[in-house]
């Protein structure tokens, strides 16, 4: 059989791919530590279970939910957003909520792409900004996060010819799987550009919470206040342990979140209501699990960059997410592979996430201090 021609142009999906060598290795018998794939470790904490158990028992919430959300999350979203991070947000109008922040985002090209629409993407980047463009018929210019500029894009090496074509400019800081992190003058260099060139910004900002020694992640729509050029994706995954629920959200720009809510409604039927009241929990009560977080990711933080650091890798602490990402100098999948092959450990290819993630490699913090320091053990034990 003949299938799609974009099907074709995405090849492997990388978390894939390490999930099937992860299998493989566990059933050879290898006791296996997986730092690749960023699944928070922990439990969904028991003040949202039992929000969840409760309204799943109620057979109001049986039946198909409302597309965009009920208006007690948008809400709940809003006032979080405001007394988090000092945005803003019209729940009726700019906010969206989704079946995950992923299923958003690779959404929104078919929302807003027209043939010949060039969207500019970093590299190395989560996959599914590049793809969800390729898939939706646009043109991709990545754009190098190097070491060199902090992991931010050269904003003035964009050629005018593509700044002319571009539709979206995708970003995301707290970075995956950088780590970086962006400041107020940098989004006010990036908003400037796009409204010179009459594009959008699409900000995802999934790490905003977790955070490390005083530092606050900065929202685009703390700079962008009238909400002209920039649209914002949170998940309630990484912050709320929630990653196999999928409930996040996209806010912002009105015309933006209005043009992805047309196209959700022609392709799904909305997000299981008890899973939203669950979410509303989460938002309003879960303060002090994210301070908590904090600082259990942190201290696994610290253990792994002064392991590595032991060992002789040159490696930073993030000052965000729950990555660590360090250079390699050599082939990352070679790395990769000899790392599962002789210490028994995943880590990923940072090739995998676009061409200027060669020569790097990215731990998920997302085990605890005790396999991180075991996992130092092994790898000084092969270098």
């Amino acid at each position: 059989m003949n299938f799609s021609n974009r099907l074709g142009m995405l090849g492997t999906y990388l978390f894939a791919e390490i999930d099937r060598a992860k299998r493989e290795a566990k059933k050879a018998g290898k006791d296996v530590i997986d730092l690749g794939i960023g699944d928070p470790d922990m439990p969904t904490p028991d003040f949202i279970i039992e929000s969840m158990c409760k309204a799943v028992r109620d057979p109001v919430n049986h039946r198909y939910a409302m597309d965009q959300g009920l208006p007690e999350l948008r809400e709940a979203i809003a006032d979080w957003y405001y007394r988090r991070l000092r945005v803003k947000l019209d729940p009726e109008k700019e906010v969206l909520p989704l079946i995950g922040s992923k299923e958003g985002i690779a959404h929104l090209p078919f929302a807003v792409n027209n043939p010949g629409d060039v969207n500019l993407v970093p590299s190395p980047c989560y996959p599914p900004y590049k793809n969800a463009s390729i898939l939706a018929g646009a043109q991709v210019f990545e754009l190098p996060l190097l070491e060199e500029n902090g992991f931010l894009p050269d904003l003035g090496n964009i050629p005018t010819e593509m700044l002319q074509k571009a539709k979206l400019l995708f970003l995301n800081y707290p970075n995956n799987p950088t780590s970086a992190v962006a400041d107020y003058e940098f989004f006010t260099r990036v908003l400037a550009l796009a409204e010179k060139y009459d594009f959008i910004v699409v900000q995802d900002m999934a790490y905003s919470e977790i955070v490390y020694d005083g530092y606050r992640a900065i929202s685009i729509l703390e700079v962008d206040k009238e909400k002209r050029r920039s649209v914002e994706f949170h998940s309630l995954s990484k912050t709320y342990n929630m990653t196999g629920w999928r409930l996040g959200w996209v806010c912002g720009n009105q015309e933006v979140i209005s043009a992805l809510a047309k196209f959700k409604s022609n392709i799904d039927s909305g997000i299981f209501q008890a899973i939203q009241l669950a979410g509303i929990t989460a938002l309003k009560d879960g303060d002090e699990f994210i301070a908590r977080m904090q600082q259990v990711y942190k201290g696994r933080r610290d253990v792994l960059v002064e392991g590595l650091r032991s060992i002789g890798f040159d490696v930073s602490s993030p000052k965000a997410t729950f990555y660590v990402w360090m250079r390699i100098g050599g082939s990352s999948i070679d790395f990769a592979k000899r790392v599962l092959e002789e210490a028994h450990i995943i880590c990923t290819p940072g090739i995998g996430f676009g061409k200027s993630g060669e020569g790097y490699v990215r731990f998920a913090l997302t085990l605890g201090e005790e396999r991180l320091e075991e996992a130092v053990d092994r790898l000084r034990k092969i270098v």
